[in-house]
């Protein structure tokens, strides 16, 4: 099963800049989507329907703000839509399908812009965290791909010691990262990759991207029941619709 995580930063903007030509010659078997920004009835989705998707759509109830989705060729055998707590459904920020043999989420974690939506962050984590730790007694088998807003480690972000005071590289906010992990998740990315350099987000300000002055931000995490299941995980930093770039993840089901 191929699958990618891609932060849009707005999908109409992304299938104005080719999206849709980009994912085909992917192949992928499902996709992950945050930061929709948009409501499924406001976008054109023909082109995504003519490459064999079913679209699933999560959207916040601002307009034109978060939402998350997932693009999928396999049929899942269950479709969950937010998470049941009613904070973080209001932003739309989850989505999850259930296959045969694994399930899929699409999260996207809040960024901490400002003192208030730093508080919010964290009891966004904490919850977030209790509940995943309560639908994994009931489903073992999970992926959960996004957004997360926050490097891990020194070796995912380009500037550690002139971040350390930045939302997004916080020491409590590694720290639950951290924790995270140890409750029974991999990154599939450093499970794999050891390379330092290696970033899915760029400021678009002083050329960043260019520059490779970034953060790795973005995650496809697996339970640690799949951890022989995981084949590939890469970065696709070629794919420029977005401040973001796509992560990959391969698993031999």
């Amino acid at each position: 099963m191929k699958i990618l995580s891609y932060n849009v930063n707005g999908i109409r903007a992304a299938l104005k800049k080719g999206f849709a030509d980009w994912l085909k010659p992917t192949d992928a078997d499902v996709i992950c989507i945050q930061e929709t920004k948009a409501l499924e009835e406001q976008v054109d989705t023909q082109a995504l329907r003519e490459l064999g998707y079913n679209l699933y759509w999560f959207s916040a109830q601002k307009k034109g703000y978060s939402g998350v989705a997932i693009f999928s060729k396999l049929e899942p055998l269950k479709i969950t839509y937010g998470c049941g707590i009613k904070h973080i459904d209001f932003e739309g920020r989850i989505i999850r399908l259930d296959f045969d043999k694994v399930s899929i989420m699409s999260l996207y974690l809040p960024s901490g812009t400002n003192l208030d939506r730093l508080e919010y962050k964290f009891k966004f984590m904490d919850d977030f965290h209790d509940y995943i730790n309560d639908l994994k007694a009931k489903i073992p088998n999970l992926v959960i791909c996004g957004d997360y807003n926050i490097c891990h480690q020194a070796i995912d972000i380009h500037d550690p010691i002139r971040n350390k005071n930045v939302s997004g590289f916080l020491p409590n906010e590694r720290s639950w990262f951290n924790n995270f992990l140890k409750s029974g998740f991999i990154d599939s990315f450093r499970y794999l990759n050891s390379e330092p350099h290696q970033y899915s987000w760029w400021s678009y300000r002083a050329n960043s991207r260019n520059n490779n002055k970034g953060w790795r931000i973005d995650y496809a995490l697996v339970s640690q029941t799949l951890k022989d299941k995981i084949k590939r995980s890469y970065l696709l930093t070629e794919a420029m619709h977005s401040d973001h770039c796509p992560v990959g993840l391969e698993l031999k089901l």
